[in-house]
């Protein structure tokens, strides 16, 4: 069996040798569906390594407090989130205070939402001749370096008596840093933000994840909390960050939401009017819309392989006809039905199995260029797409050249051989 099989396979791609263009054009359907396929594989597989890296760079015990819900959300605020109270240094004091399984807590303050967006845009940081804009600028209790994991790539991290204070210091973005300091050392210089001038005392590392941020994104200026309030007395928006013991992530958000569902007069029967995430949380919603984007691309793929296999079962009749004589005389010396059936069906599995590894290629080629000239869009082709695409592309010829091939092992060998 396994002989003949060989045989077989032989055969069949000594037709597509003298065949190409023919061969070519049949499995065109196929070829572009299976590179859908592995292109769009490769995609979400990437996009799903880089939202885990990004969010589990800030810590797998890290919950993420705000007034309004994180994560991936279509359409615009609802009434009642638009009048939402936001959240207090006060709340976080209390989380701090009230729940045994929290480890840490930290607090950001920035520049508070209105109906349809920041209040006022992002400012611009400026060093002598050189300014950067739209750089994300808060005021952070220095918890912030433990809670959300900030690695520091020079320098340090602002501590509490800065804070207390109101220190006029700084800690900035690995980007921020590049940009406007390029080679020189940024560490003791000035750097004029939002009006007010910082002293540089540490530049942070590079985040994990590309997709979610835009090029050069570590355009982050960090001060003192109590220093920002002083300089921008008028921002109350604020962000809490909870790091819980490790183990006790669930406890701690369930210690969370009572104690703010309590400090915000929240009902018993009415829903949290505060949002409350985690990294699995965020990066569970992203897959659900992956997963959605996904079933589309595997239908407009399935489209390309019915073609194909139309295609497939097109020319492997147009073969039978042509080679009546042939099947003629195979059955005349001995040939069973079943050797007339596998010498068939293992053309069209090698036709089309030819066209998923040619799609294959085309896939991995797209996703390295994507790579090349888009880096901040991640692309990584997983080897279970390579096996299901090859797979798929062989399964179609199988399917559709099971009629042609049960066909030409009815042909009466008799009236084959009479075939001109």
């Amino acid at each position: 069996m396994r002989l003949e099989i060989g045989e077989n396979a032989l055969m069949a791609f000594d037709t597509l040798r003298t065949h190409k263009t023919r061969s070519f054009l049949t499995v065109i359907g196929v070829v572009i569906g299976i590179t859908a396929l592995i292109s769009v594989a490769s995609i979400l597989v990437g996009l799903d390594q880089d939202i885990r890296g990004f969010l589990d760079d800030y810590g797998t015990d890290t919950l993420f407090v705000f007034k309004l819900q994180m994560g991936f959300r279509m359409g615009r605020l609802t009434a009642e989130e638009r009048m939402r109270k936001s959240l207090t240094l006060e709340d976080a004091l209390a989380i701090q205070e009230l729940c045994p399984s929290v480890k840490n807590v930290t607090v950001e303050v920035f520049p508070g939402f209105g109906g349809h967006g920041p209040r006022r845009a992002p400012p611009t940081a400026r060093y002598k001749g050189h300014e950067v804009f739209q750089v994300e600028h808060t005021g952070a209790v220095p918890t912030y370096e433990q809670v959300y994991n900030a690695r520091m790539f020079k320098g340090r991290f602002f501590n509490e008596a800065e804070n207390l204070h109101r220190a006029e210091v700084a800690v900035i973005g690995y980007d921020l840093a590049d940009g406007l300091f390029g080679a020189e050392d940024p560490l003791g210089k000035e750097i004029l933000v939002g009006g007010a001038n910082y002293e540089v005392i540490g530049i942070l590392e590079k985040r994990k994840g590309q997709f979610f941020r835009d090029e050069g994104a570590d355009k982050v200026v960090v001060v003192p909390y109590r220093t920002y309030r002083k300089n921008n007395p008028a921002d109350e928006e604020h962000f809490i960050g909870v790091q819980a013991f490790p183990g006790k992530k669930a406890a701690a958000e369930d210690e969370v939401r009572t104690v703010l569902r309590r400090r915000r007069n929240v009902p018993f029967n009415k829903p949290d009017n505060f949002g409350l995430s985690s990294s699995e949380q965020m990066a569970g919603e992203f897959r659900q819309i992956m997963s959605s984007v996904a079933l589309l691309i595997a239908v407009i793929s399935s489209i390309g392989l019915l073609v194909g296999g139309v295609g497939v079962m097109n020319i492997m009749l147009m073969s039978v006809t042509e080679r009546t004589r042939e099947i003629g005389v195979r059955k005349a010396i001995g040939a069973r039905r079943r050797d007339i059936i596998w010498q068939f069906l293992t053309e069209a599995i090698t036709l089309t199995g030819a066209g998923g590894v040619i799609g294959v290629l085309l896939g991995v080629g797209i996703s390295a260029l994507i790579n090349a000239t888009l880096p901040s869009l991640p692309s990584a082709v997983p080897m279970w797409a390579i096996v299901l695409g090859v797979a798929m592309s062989m399964s179609v010829g199988l399917f559709f050249g099971m009629y042609p091939a049960v066909k030409a092992a009815r042909l009466d060998p008799v009236e084959a051989l009479r075939y001109e």
